[in-house]
């Protein structure tokens, strides 16, 4: 299963080639990776204290984003481990060409400690539900 939402280009967005700017690319998909898991119900009220973490991330470019492009981004888990999962997102466009593609390694902590901790069973469930594992 996959998760989507559109994203909102601006014009400051943009770097002096005209391109998406490479960092705006990480907010995109930090913004999918908080709706994804909103969504799914991972997400409670206290953004403040997270539940996991971003150990691991790799954004990789294969066609410019400009201003106008009709971009969105979508999320999937592609594997849950023990004490992490993996988002794999895309940004595609109208056409169904994918841009560009990230994936990011999160790790569930314990929000008293701060230390990685085993993924929770209800934690897991939601996950698995949606992406129909």
């Amino acid at each position: 299963m996959t998760h989507s939402i559109k994203a909102q280009l601006r014009f400051n967005d943009i770097d002096i080639l005209g391109h998406l700017n490479n960092t705006v690319y990480f907010s995109l998909y930090d913004l999918g990776k908080a709706k994804y898991m909103e969504s799914i119900g991972l997400r409670d009220e206290d953004m403040a204290r997270p539940d996991c973490v971003i150990v691991d991330i790799h954004c990789s470019y294969f066609i410019p984003v400009k201003y106008g492009d009709d971009i969105d981004i979508v999320t999937h888990c592609s594997h849950i481990g023990d004490k992490s999962f993996t988002l794999h997102q895309q940004m595609v466009d109208g056409e169904g060409r994918v841009r560009s593609e990230c994936s990011s390694v999160m790790v569930y902590i314990d929000r008293a400690t701060g230390l990685s901790a085993p993924l929770p069973e209800a934690y897991r469930r939601k996950i698995e539900d949606f992406e129909h594992l």
